[in-house]
């Protein structure tokens, strides 16, 4: 969890509102080495310090904070949060999860996004009914994307691109290729995966999910207006979709802390209004 989502954690807090703090770990805060250009510290500080300094804060504070991976969320009477292990219910949510889509050196990838590459199985799995796909990834995210598939298409294949599967998942009768992909290829359209070792696959349509779903994923399957993969928001933060919030890097701009930690603030308040 990054300083944007602990900000608006501790805001709504502060308004007396019942906050839960759903992060699979250390963000990308933890993993600097030194920060130089933040108010109130003469001397240099580590990510990681300050990482903790706001855990602490937000524990001190009654924030519940559960370490897990989000891998969807829904709109019905409330939002639906889906996690790898458990189910949330919220009347609003704050997407702070950064923006970092991994999308692997692969030849193609980029050439065929919109034409059989998609980044949003909810969104387009209606388009490959009966089709064969594949999912590309190894973690939980892409094993969620793969059930979103399975029940339209008429074969899924997990390409893994040399990993190993996640081990806690039972992804039951789902093809797995472990090879490690060298190119996606077609016509106009994507039709078929080359690997390494130069056997062919052929496939109407690939979806990537590597990695985590960031704050952009979740909002563009839940239907939020996305620009340039960053994610519209009005001056309280808000998105396109009433009571869902979004704050960070996922907005674009200037991406420091002290522009992190401000969203944040100004969406943890604007919540209690939603």
């Amino acid at each position: 969890m990054d300083p944007h989502g602990i900000s608006a954690a501790i805001y709504a807090k502060r308004r007396r509102l019942s906050v839960l703090v759903i992060s699979k770990g250390n963000g990308a805060l933890a993993k600097t080495g030194k920060i130089e250009n933040y108010y109130g510290f003469a001397k240099p500080i580590s990510g990681q310090e300050l990482y903790e300094n706001g855990l602490a804060q937000a524990k001190n504070l009654g924030i519940e904070l559960i370490e897990d991976e989000v891998v969807s969320i829904q709109l019905e009477e409330k939002f639906e949060i889906e996690t790898v292990n458990s189910h949330y219910q919220a009347k609003s949510v704050i997407l702070a999860t950064g923006t970092n889509r991994m999308v692997p050196p692969i030849k193609g990838i980029k050439e065929f996004e919109g034409k059989g590459v998609s980044y949003c199985a909810v969104c387009d799995a209606f388009f490959y009914k009966n089709k064969e796909v594949a999912v590309l990834g190894n973690g939980n995210y892409a094993i969620h994307e793969m059930e979103q598939l399975k029940p339209v298409a008429k074969e899924v294949t997990i390409l893994t691109n040399g990993e190993t599967i996640v081990e806690n998942r039972n992804i039951g009768d789902i093809k797995v290729e472990s090879k490690k992909v060298r190119e996606f290829r077609g016509d106009n359209k994507i039709q078929e995966v080359e690997f390494e070792d130069n056997t062919i696959k052929p496939v109407q349509g690939v979806f990537v999910a590597l990695g985590t779903a960031s704050s952009s994923d979740l909002a563009r399957k839940i239907g939020a207006r996305i620009e340039n993969n960053r994610i519209v928001v009005n001056e309280n933060m808000e998105t396109t979709v009433p009571g869902l919030f979004a704050c960070g890097d996922c907005t674009g701009g200037l991406l420091q802390i002290s522009k992190a930690v401000y969203e944040g603030a100004v969406a943890g308040l604007a919540v209690l209004k939603s």
